[in-house]
C-alpha cells in the first residue's frame, strides 16, 4: 500500500489520480492553518482523508502539531520506507531558524523563542537530511518559509546555511506561498516536469539539480463510474464555472457574487475563507500582485540590497520579507509618493533597482574623490615623517595612517629596529619584552616598564600603551565587528568574491584564497575608510552591500 504521512495543516502534495507507485511522502506544515482548505477548495479535512484513501494511500493526519507530534509523524514516515523501491518526498512549511547545532522547523504555537526552546522543541533538518541521503537521485525536499520575527535571540538566526545538503538530494526552497503553489501544481505532475514546475513557482533549487528529476511517475487508477442525475450534473457544472470566474477575479465582489448564487455550493466554505482574508488585509490586491511575481529568494535578497543601499534598513539581507523589510518597503514607497502598502509590484521593483544603481554610482564617485584626498594627505604626511628615516617619524606616520600607502614600509623599518635592539639587549631584558609582546596588553607593557625602566624596548612599550589608551573604543568595535562578520555566515566562495573585488579596486588584499589574513583585513579597512563606513577590517552588512554595488558598476 502506498504511504502518505500528512502532518499538521499543510499544502496538498503529490496526490492525484496518478499517485506515484512506490513513493513515500512526509508533509509537516506549520504555515497558516487554512492552507489545506485554500489549496484543495475543501473545508472538510475528513473528505481530504477519504480522497487519499480512495487512491490507495495510507493517510496520517494531524493538526496543530507540537514538537512531539512532528517527531511522531516523522518517525512513522521513516519506519515505513523501503530503500529498494521507494522515492521520497518531504515537504516542510513554516518558520525555519538556524543555530550552531543546525537548522530547525519551529513547532506550531511556540510562544517564547529562545536558543534552548529551538534546540529542544524544533524539528531538526538534519534528521530529514539523514533519511533523504539514503535515496540519492530519488529524494526531493521542499522548504516553504513563512515570515517570522526579525529580532532573534542570541544564538538563533533566520539566515539558513545549506552547505550540508546530502549528495544526490534535491532541495527546493522559497516563500511558503510559492511552495504551496508548487505543491498544488505538482499534484498533476508525471515526474519529468518536477524541477521546471519548481522554477516556475519561484523556488530556488539547491543540492542535486539534474536536467530532469523523474520522481513520482504516475500510474492510472480506475475509479468507479457514477451516472449523476442530469439536473445535479448541470448544477455542479454551473457551480464550477461560477467558482472559476470568482477565483480568476480574486476580489471581494467576485466571491460575494459566487456565494449569492451558490450559498451552499461546493466551494462556499473556500469563498467565505477568501473573503475573510481579503477583508482582514487592507492591501490584499497589492499582496496578491507581489505573490504572483513568484520572487525567488535571490530576487528578494537583491531587493533588500537595493533598499539598504538607498538607506532603508531591512534588518537583514536573507531573502525573507519580515517586518524589517516590509517597513523598509513602506518607507521607500512613502518617499516616492506611492501607495504605502509594504508590497511591491514589477514596476516598483524596476524603479527601486534603477534608483539603487544610480545611488551606487554616486557613492562610488564620492569614494573615489575621498580616496584621492586621503592619498594626497597620506603622501604629504609621509614626506614630513617616515620619509626622514628615523624611528620617531615611522611611529608618527603609523599613528596617523595605520593602513596608509607606506604602512608596510614603516612597520617593516620599525620591526628591523626592534630586531636590532633585541639582538643587542641582554638576556633578561629580551625575555621580559617577549612576555609583554606575547600578551600584548596595556597591563603587560606597564609591567615591562616597571621592571625595566631603562630597557631597550621602552619606546615600543610606551607606544603600545598609548595605542591602548587612545583606541579603547576601536578595540571594542573590533570585537563587535568580528561577531557581526561571523553572523553573516560567509562561505569560502563569498570570501573569495570579496577579496577579488577588493583586488579589482586596487586595495591589495593579498592572495584571493578565501582567507582573511592581515593583508585582506587592511584592504577591507581601506575600502571602508574611503566610503565612510564603519572602519573595522571586518565585513558587515553595509560593507557587503557596497561591495556588491561596486561590482555592478565595474
Amino acid at each position: 500500500m502506498k504511504r502518505l504521512a500528512f502532518s499538521i495543516s499543510a499544502a496538498l502534495v503529490l496526490a492525484s489520480p496518478g499517485l506515484a507507485q512506490s513513493s513515500d511522502l512526509l508533509i509537516i506544515g506549520n504555515s497558516a492553518p487554512g492552507m489545506v482548505q485554500r489549496l484543495t477548495g475543501s473545508g472538510d479535512l475528513a473528505r481530504l482523508r477519504s480522497a487519499f484513501e480512495e487512491r490507495g494511500a495510507e493517510v496520517s493526519l494531524a493538526t496543530g502539531a507540537d514538537a512531539d507530534a512532528m517527531r511522531s509523524a516523522f518517525r512513522a514516515f521513516a519506519d515505513g520506507l523501503d530503500a529498494t523501491t521507494d522515492d521520497v518526498g518531504i515537504v516542510l512549511t513554516g518558520q525555519f531558524v538556524s543555530t550552531i547545532a543546525g537548522t530547525y522547523l519551529l513547532p506550531a504555537g511556540m510562544e517564547r523563542l529562545s536558543l534552548a526552546a529551538v534546540v529542544a522543541d524544533g524539528f531538526p533538518l538534519d534528521a530529514v537530511y539523514a533519511v533523504a541521503a539514503e535515496y540519492p537521485g530519488r529524494a526531493l525536499i521542499v522548504l516553504g518559509e513563512v515570515e517570522g520575527e526579525d529580532d532573534m535571540p542570541a544564538g538563533v538566526s533566520v539566515d539558513l546555511p545549506f552547505q550540508d545538503i546530502p549528495q544526490g538530494v534535491t532541495l527546493a526552497i522559497g516563500p511558503s506561498g510559492n511552495a504551496a503553489r508548487f505543491a498544488d501544481r505538482l499534484s498533476d505532475a508525471t515526474g519529468e516536469d518536477v524541477l521546471p514546475l519548481a522554477r516556475e513557482a519561484g523556488l530556488s533549487l539547491l543540492g542535486f539539480v539534474p536536467r530532469e528529476l523523474p520522481l513520482f511517475a504516475g500510474t492510472d487508477i480506475t475509479l468507479p463510474q457514477i451516472s449523476p442525475d442530469r439536473n445535479t450534473q448541470a448544477r455542479e457544472a454551473a457551480d464550477l464555472a461560477a467558482w472559476e470566474k470568482a477565483v480568476s477575479a480574486n476580489t471581494e465582489a467576485g466571491y460575494d457574487t459566487y456565494l449569492a448564487a451558490f450559498p451552499e455550493g461546493q466551494n462556499a466554505a473556500e469563498a467565505r475563507q477568501r473573503l475573510t482574508a481579503i477583508r482582514s488585509e487592507p492591501f490584499f490586491r497589492e499582496k496578491q500582485t507581489e505573490e504572483n511575481l513568484a520572487l525567488s529568494r535571490d530576487a528578494r535578497r537583491e531587493i533588500q540590497r537595493d533598499l539598504s543601499l538607498l538607506g532603508y534598513n531591512t534588518r537583514g539581507i536573507d531573502g525573507i520579507f519580515g517586518r524589517g523589510t516590509r517597513g523598509a518597503v513602506t518607507a521607500w514607497q512613502n518617499a516616492n509618493n506611492l501607495s504605502a502598502s509594504g508590497y511591491l509590484d514589477a514596476d516598483q521593483i524596476a524603479r527601486l533597482d534603477a534608483q539603487a544603481e544610480r545611488r551606487a554610482a554616486e557613492l562610488e564617485e564620492e569614494a573615489r574623490q575621498r580616496q584621492a584626498q586621503l592619498e594626497r594627505q597620506d603622501r604629504t604626511f609621509w614626506s614630513e615623517t617616515g620619509a626622514r628615516g628615523d624611528e620617531a617619524g615611522f611611529r608618527a606616520y603609523l599613528k596617523r595612517f595605520p593602513d596608509g600607502i607606506y604602512a608596510e614600509e614603516a612597520q617593516g623599518r620599525l620591526d628591523a629596529i626592534e630586531d636590532q635592539r633585541r639582538s643587542q639587549a641582554e638576556g633578561e631584558d629580551r625575555r621580559r619584552w617577549q612576555i609583554a609582546r606575547q600578551t600584548d596588553t596595556e597591563a603587560g607593557y606597564r609591567a615591562y616598564l616597571a621592571e625595566r625602566p631603562t630597557g631597550a624596548f621602552v619606546e615600543e612599550a610606551r607606544a603600545r600603551i598609548e595605542y591602548f589608551q587612545n583606541n579603547a573604543e576601536q578595540i571594542a568595535l573590533q570585537e563587535r565587528a568580528q561577531a557581526d562578520e561571523a553572523a553573516l555566515g560567509l562561505n569560502d566562495t563569498a570570501r573569495r568574491l570579496a577579496e577579488a573585488r577588493l583586488a579589482e579596486l586596487g586595495l591589495q588584499p593579498g592572495a584571493v584564497d578565501g582567507t582573511f589574513d592581515d593583508e585582506a583585513r587592511r584592504a577591507i579597512r581601506r575600502y571602508q575608510d574611503a566610503r565612510n563606513l564603519r572602519v573595522s577590517g571586518y565585513l558587515d552588512q553595509a560593507t557587503v552591500v557596497r561591495l556588491m554595488a561596486d561590482s555592478i558598476l565595474r
